[in-house]
């Protein structure tokens, strides 16, 4: 029956990865932008999300089967409430085309809707490609019978409660171009008994409108912005050039840290366009920086799982300084729920820190803390960092303790998918987090100067709680020797992955085998459960990591392209998303933070043991000779960690710290130390 389910999985795998290579909408530029060249296959629908630290736009593009464009803009500010708290009470507004200034060309308007003319006097707009890094560029040829072109430029602010619609237009005929554009101002203003504070408005307006004149190859811009204030007699200066300089600089701030070199241009540039989501979601709120989803719902708050699991620990090897406060902030924000009873820390403080949400009762987020903050502190390499975060980290240990049922393992109302799917008494995820949390406790421990018998507890308990994984969870599902979620369950789940994560490999072939069968893997990854057609990417990152992590590098290699490909050039681009059919595959921002971590930990085996050291189990592809993380911000120090083959099933190993340089050679699939 396994066999079967293999050979059919297999050719599943090779006819889903001819399909989505043969059909890529999307493909790479030069400057690592991608881009869609609008001819063909239509029509066609998309979106994409942008942050900053005061705002996040949200951005539906597509043509229709007539190449007549549409684009809708949402814009969120997170820090601009109403009332009551809660985790959705930010204000937004969506602007349709219909919302823009008219635009006149020798005195006919641009319909930004039609390539025909339409309403009389009208003339063409003819979108023709559409590019993606960090900033939405979308071109188009306006005509009839003049010819112009236009670029439309749409960015968020990296710091103001501001996003920008830039619009540049060039005269590309052989004859003078009259441009005009329309002045627009229209507010829009909450109420003042349901505003928070003080009521707010959302003013949306242009920057150089007017008219001008173009000779042929001269061209000019306007723009149109959204904001929002709680001064609209007195709004800040707006300068749309400074801004998309700032947003320009910002993500190649971002993307110029723990950069990824490696042989397949889709990997290294799905791994930057990740970086840039998993870390432009930040935002500056009174609560200090807050580690945002977004996805339109979650803002200005912060999930045990979201941050202080999934995308905190990336922070640490990424060293972004914003992405480092976010995360710090975010443990001392779960810090303040401490207390002596050990009655359960919130799921999720919203609204700024002014609420708290655990509508899922204990989702197992003392696990998911402990298990971040304790990787965090090893792979951040600061000791001050580190005693901050030690009490919360003893306190959520010693909750799981406590929560042990008479099998040795932890009980949970619920797990992070909050009952969407079943996870009885005791579930597989919140037990595998736990254990992980221990054995980095063992080392943090030590390097803190903690007492011997607190570190041989930890260790302790870690070892009993291994095997009481196996009793309690392990079994044969669907055919398949590999876990039950939960006591119960008979069903394959996709985070049987999680304890190939965390360094549990008693049963990786029956897993592997079940995770990459044809009753979990779908054209989108993972089903959550086999038999559904319910996925959420999270699952899926995981697992793609967990099978690097035990060794099986070829058949990982082949999924991790397959699904990058997928996400970067394939229809719903350019980031991991968060579920479907919840969400319609919003890009929340931890799952990228999740995409990057495949590499750090899965292929590169990066695994924190101290805070200038790490044990180092690559796994790197057969085809490959050479693959490199550089500028490495992590254990406190910046280096470069590069991968070679060499003869004999060898691998050397350099490491470069400034003018420093180690080398090491190992076996392929061998475990080094590494001391910075």
């Amino acid at each position: 029956m396994i066999t079967k389910y293999l050979l059919i999985g297999s050719l599943a795998l090779v006819v889903c990865t001819t399909k989505a290579f043969s059909q890529n909408r999307w493909n790479i530029q030069n400057d690592g932008s991608i881009v869609w060249k609008t001819n063909g296959r239509l029509p066609h629908k998309d979106h994409i999300e942008m942050s900053g630290e005061k705002i996040s736009l949200w951005v539906e593009y597509g043509l229709d089967e007539n190449h007549r464009a549409k684009f809708t803009r949402t814009i969120v500010f997170p820090t601009f409430r109403v009332l009551p708290d809660n985790t959705r009470s930010h204000i937004s507004h969506t602007f349709q085309d219909t919302d823009l200034p008219r635009i006149y060309i020798n005195n006919r308007m641009i319909d930004y809707n039609t390539i025909k003319a339409g309403r009389s006097g009208s003339i063409n707009y003819d979108v023709n490609e559409i590019i993606h890094k960090g900033i939405m560029r979308v071109n188009a040829a306006v005509s009839s019978p003049v010819l112009v072109n236009m670029k439309r430029t749409f960015f968020p602010s990296v710091d103001k409660p501001l996003a920008i619609e830039k619009f540049d237009i060039i005269n590309t005929s052989n004859q003078d171009v009259t441009v005009a554009c329309e002045y627009v101002k229209k507010e829009i203003r909450t109420n003042a008994e349901r505003s928070k504070v003080a009521p707010h408005s959302i003013l949306m307006g242009t920057v150089g409108d007017g008219f001008k004149t173009l000779k042929p190859g001269e061209a000019t811009s306007f723009s149109v912005y959204y904001l929002a204030t709680d001064t609209p007699q007195n709004v800040f200066a707006i300068n749309p050039e400074q801004e998309q300089r700032n947003r320009e600089n910002r993500v190649k701030e971002i993307t110029s840290k723990l950069v990824l070199e490696t042989p397949d241009q889709t990997l290294n540039t799905a791994f930057d366009f990740a970086k840039i989501r998993g870390t432009e979601s930040i935002y500056l709120t009174k609560g200090g920086y807050m580690h945002g989803p977004g996805g339109l719902s979650y803002y200005a708050a912060l999930w045990a799982n979201d941050q202080a699991e999934y995308i905190n620990p990336f922070f640490a090897f990424l060293g972004d300084k914003i992405g480092s406060k976010s995360a710090m902030n975010s443990y001392r924000w779960f810090a303040k729920f401490m207390n002596p009873e050990y009655k359960p820390i919130p799921s999720s403080i919203v609204a700024e820190g002014d609420g708290i949400w655990k509508g899922a009762g204990d989702r197992g987020d003392a696990a998911m803390i402990a298990y971040g903050a304790s990787r965090y502190a090893l792979a951040n390499g600061n000791i001050d960092s580190a005693r901050v975060l030690w009490p919360l980290i003893e306190w959520t240990l010693e909750y799981c303790n406590r929560k042990m049922n008479a099998e040795g393992v932890v009980t949970s109302d619920s797990d992070e998918l909050e009952n969407r799917f079943s996870a009885g008494k005791a579930n597989l995820s919140t037990n595998s987090l736990y254990y992980d949390a221990l054995r980095s406790s063992v080392y943090l421990a030590k390097l803190l100067g903690k007492p011997k018998a607190q570190v041989d507890k930890y260790q302790k308990q870690a070892d009993a709680l291994k095997n009481n994984i196996e009793k309690y969870f392990g079994g044969k599902v669907e055919g398949f020797e590999t876990y039950r979620y939960h006591e119960g369950n008979e069903v394959l789940r996709a985070w049987i992955c999680l304890p190939l994560t965390v360094g549990i490999l008693d049963r990786k072939e029956g897993t592997i085998s079940a995770l990459f069968s044809p009753r979990l893997w779908t054209p989108d990854g993972l089903a959550t459960q086999a038999g559904k057609e319910t996925f959420w990417d999270r699952s899926t990152l995981y697992a793609l990591r967990g099978v690097f992590e035990a060794g099986e590098t070829e058949k990982a290699m082949n999924y991790l392209k397959y699904y990058s490909n997928r996400r970067l050039l394939g229809e719903h681009v350019p980031y991991p998303v968060e579920a479907y059919p919840e969400g319609n595959q919003r890009h929340l921002s931890a799952e990228s933070g999740l995409y990057c971590r495949i590499y750090t930990e899965g292929v590169f085996g990066m695994r924190p043991v101290g805070f200038r050291s790490f044990n180092c189990t690559l796994r790197m592809p057969k085809e490959w000779n050479k693959m490199a993380l550089k500028n490495i911000h992590s254990f406190g120090k910046v280096f470069d960690l590069t991968i070679e083959r060499a003869a004999g099933n060898k691998l050397n190993i350099s490491v470069k710290e400034g003018a420093n340089t180690k080398k090491y050679s190992i076996k392929d699939g061998a475990t080094q130390l590494i001391n910075l």
